[in-house]
C-alpha cells in the first residue's frame, strides 16, 4: 500500500468519480491512477468502486470505510511534513487562508500586513469562495484556516472559534430623502428597492431573519457577492443599499450615508476554522492572535483538543468578542 495510491483513491471519491478529472488536478495519467487504484483493490483483495463496464459508478462500503482511513492517515502525513518543517525553520513555511469577499476585502489587508511584518519568510495565500467552498477547501487540506461569517458546513471535523462581531448599516447616496434620518424603521425601509448581498454572502441569513421577525418582505432589487458593487449600484439610484458596516471606507465612500434602523439589524459572528487534529506551525498560532486578539495560544490549544462541541460552545461564551474593524481605520 502506497500513500500515492491512498491519495488517487481521495481524489478520484472528491471529483464525482471522474478519474479524468482526478488526473487532471493531480498533474497525472488517467491510466496511471486507474492501474494504482487496481493495485492497491488486489492488495487488499476487495473491491473499493462499484463498476459499469469501464466506469465507477460509486464506492463499495468498504471503499467508503477505507476512504476514511486514508483521509486520517494522508492528514496525519502532512502534520509529520508541518512538525519537520517547523523544527528545520520556525519562522519560513506557508499560511494558506480561503474567505468570503469581506473578509479579503475589509479585514484582512492590515492583519496580513502586520503578520508579513513579523514573518518576511512566510509565504501567504488567500483563496476567495463561498461558504461552501471554502469548507471544501479546508476539508481537502488545501488551506490551514477559512474565515468567514455564513453558517459553515464543517461535519464536525472543524474547530470554529469567534473571531469578530459585526453589524449591517443601510447606505443611500448623500442627496437621498432618507440621509437626514437618524434611525429608518424596518417597515419604511422595506417600502424602498432594496440592493443587498447574495444569499449565502455577509450575514444574509441574519438580515433576511430581521425582516421575517418583523412580519416583512422587503423589495430587493439587486444582489451581489461584493459590497462594492453593491454600493456602486446605490450610487446609480438602483435603491437603498444594506451592507456590513465594515465596508464603508473612508475617503472613498464620503458621498454616502450611513443609516441605523429601529429594531437595529442582528450582531453578526465572523469566525476562524482549522482542521480538528492539524498540526498548527507557531506563526500560525500568532496569525489567529492578530485577527483575534480575544484567541490566546491556551484558547486555540484547548479548542483544538476538545472533542466535545458543547464545550467548545462553553468556551467561546466567556470570551469577550471584539468589533470587527475595517482596514482604513
Amino acid at each position: 500500500m502506497k500513500l500515492q495510491q491512498l491519495r488517487y483513491l481521495q481524489a478520484i471519491a472528491r471529483y464525482n468519480l471522474n478519474i479524468s478529472e482526478a488526473a487532471d488536478r493531480l498533474a497525472t495519467s488517467q491510466p496511471g491512477i486507474s492501474k494504482q487504484i487496481r493495485l492497491l483493490e488486489d492488495e487488499l483483495g476487495v473491491p473499493l468502486f462499484q463498476r459499469n463496464g469501464k466506469h465507477l459508478s460509486g464506492m463499495t462500503a468498504v471503499g467508503r470505510r477505507v476512504l476514511e482511513y486514508s483521509e486520517v492517515i494522508l492528514r496525519e502525513v502532512e502534520n509529520i511534513r508541518a512538525a519537520a518543517e517547523e523544527a528545520r525553520d520556525e519562522r519560513g513555511g506557508d499560511l494558506r487562508i480561503a474567505t468570503t469577499h469581506a473578509q479579503a476585502r475589509y479585514i484582512l489587508p492590515p492583519i496580513v500586513d502586520a503578520f508579513r511584518h513579523q514573518f518576511p519568510r512566510v509565504r501567504v495565500q488567500i483563496h476567495q469562495g463561498t461558504p461552501r467552498q471554502i469548507s471544501d477547501m479546508l476539508a481537502h487540506d488545501e488551506v490551514d484556516f477559512i474565515v468567514g461569517t455564513e453558517p459553515i458546513p464543517t461535519g464536525g471535523q472543524t474547530v470554529m472559534l469567534p473571531a469578530y462581531r459585526w453589524s449591517h448599516c443601510v447606505v443611500v447616496p448623500r442627496q437621498h430623502e432618507l440621509a437626514g434620518t437618524r434611525a429608518i424603521p424596518l417597515e419604511r425601509l422595506a417600502d424602498y428597492p432594496i440592493v443587498t448581498y447574495l444569499d449565502g454572502f455577509s450575514g444574509r441569513t441574519k438580515l433576511d431573519a430581521d425582516f421575517r421577525r418583523a412580519g416583512l418582505t422587503p423589495d430587493v432589487v439587486l444582489t451581489a457577492a461584493d459590497a462594492d458593487v453593491i454600493k456602486t449600484y446605490v450610487r446609480h439610484g438602483m435603491g437603498v443599499g444594506i451592507i456590513a458596516r465594515i465596508a464603508l471606507e473612508k475617503g472613498h465612500d464620503d458621498d454616502l450615508v450611513a443609516l441605523d434602523t429601529e429594531p437595529g439589524l442582528s450582531e453578526n459572528i465572523t469566525r476562524i476554522g482549522f482542521r480538528r487534529g492539524a498540526w498548527l506551525r507557531s506563526y500560525m498560532y500568532d496569525f489567529v492572535t492578530l485577527l483575534a486578539p480575544h484567541l490566546t495560544h491556551d484558547h486555540i490549544t484547548r479548542a483544538a483538543q476538545n472533542p466535545h462541541p458543547e464545550n467548545l460552545e462553553a468556551l467561546c461564551r466567556d470570551m469577550d468578542i471584539p468589533e470587527g474593524t475595517p482596514h482604513q481605520m
